[in-house]
């Protein structure tokens, strides 16, 4: 069930206000996918959600801060240099970020709002100011949804739309990007209350999967990419019954062939994986079971080469997982220490020769 291709690095994210290194390179094990640490970069505080530039050669980092901003660096060796300073995004806790038609894409969850930040030919991030896009709304459930909170935006497999997830408002919102400006181009409900947090295409491109945080769930939607149009079908529990106590979801994955979903979940009492098979041409999810996350409170949920990684960030470390091709069941291959660990994202590229 692999995808495909060497990994030559992975790049790891984490909080430092909770003693987190700052984003750290590991080399990736070609075989057994395992991780090796290389070196860490302190550049910038709580580097939380980190991505890479279409061509690899860029790594992007928000800075997810009351003065949100994002960082631009070159991952040639294996040490990330910076290729200026962070950039403003004109927002408050940016808590995820994208590459989208020349320009890096933040979900403000503290503002509430979208932001674009041009991007220059050589990857650095120009010093312009960004677009922002302010979302409206709220949500019945008064603690966390008494104003937007924008938590994901990503393009959608055509490159057409910007796609944004907002735990505020209940609401992902269909977005336009045109000479810098975004602009909503259609806004979909999800049911009131259930915290959508992120969103993941079907590589079918006709299919998405929200997760929900705030109910411990998954939102089946139809996508038409022609029209920028998102239609919810139906609700799924991400647990095979009511959890005891508090239960958050954070990440979501859909296997590259499409055959199973998975999910990550955080609580006090649950630290699991949920592995969904794919039924009725992508239209079903059907529950198939849980597997530990193999630490506590996993943040963060990537697929490679065949298995799953898992950021855990109170334990923290970075968990990776073997997935039966058969049954979409992961099974723990290892593990290595990252404090406050909070995603990973991997270069497709060989790792450079050792100097």
């Amino acid at each position: 069930m692999a995808d495909g291709g060497r990994r030559g690095r992975a790049f790891i994210g984490s909080f430092t206000a909770a003693g987190g290194p700052g984003i750290v390179t590991a080399a990736v094990d070609p075989r057994s996918g395992a991780l090796s640490p290389l070196s860490s970069v302190n550049g910038v505080p709580d580097p939380s959600y980190l991505a890479l530039s279409p061509d690899g050669a860029t790594l992007y980092a928000v800075s997810e801060t009351t003065d949100g901003a994002v960082a631009a660096y070159r991952v040639a060796g294996d040490t990330p240099e910076r290729t200026g300073p962070p950039v403003a995004v004109g927002g408050s806790g940016p808590t995820h970020l994208s590459v989208h038609d020349g320009h890096v894409l933040t979900a403000n969850y503290g503002s509430g709002s979208v932001s674009a930040l041009p991007v220059r030919p050589d990857g650095s991030l120009a010093r312009a100011a960004s677009a922002v896009l302010a979302h409206t709304g709220s949500g019945p459930y008064t603690p966390r949804q008494q104003g937007p909170h924008a938590h994901q935006v990503q393009p959608d497999p055509s490159g057409r739309w910007a796609v944004s997830v907002d735990l505020g408002t209940d609401s992902v919102r269909v977005c336009t990007l045109r000479d810098g400006a975004l602009a909503v181009h259609r806004e979909s409900a999800l049911r009131p209350g259930s915290g959508p947090r992120h969103l993941a295409f079907h590589p079918d491109g006709t299919h998405a999967y929200v997760v929900n945080e705030l109910t411990p769930s998954v939102t089946v939607c139809r996508w038409d990419a022609s029209d920028g149009a998102l239609k919810p079908l139906g609700e799924v529990p991400v647990l095979p019954a009511v959890p005891a106590g508090d239960a958050y979801p954070s990440g979501i994955v859909v296997a590259p062939d499409g055959r199973f979903l998975w999910t990550a979940t955080r609580g006090e009492d649950v630290d699991v994986l949920s592995v969904f098979a794919v039924e009725d041409g992508g239209d079903t999810l059907r529950l198939a079971g849980t597997v530990p996350c193999g630490g506590h409170w996993p943040r963060a949920l990537t697929w490679s080469d065949g298995r799953l990684y898992v950021a855990n960030e109170r334990s923290g470390d970075v968990t990776w997982f073997d997935v039966d091709p058969a049954t979409g069941r992961p099974a723990r291959g290892g593990s290595i220490a990252v404090p406050a660990a909070s995603c990973v994202v991997f270069d497709g590229r060989p790792a450079p020769a050792a100097r």
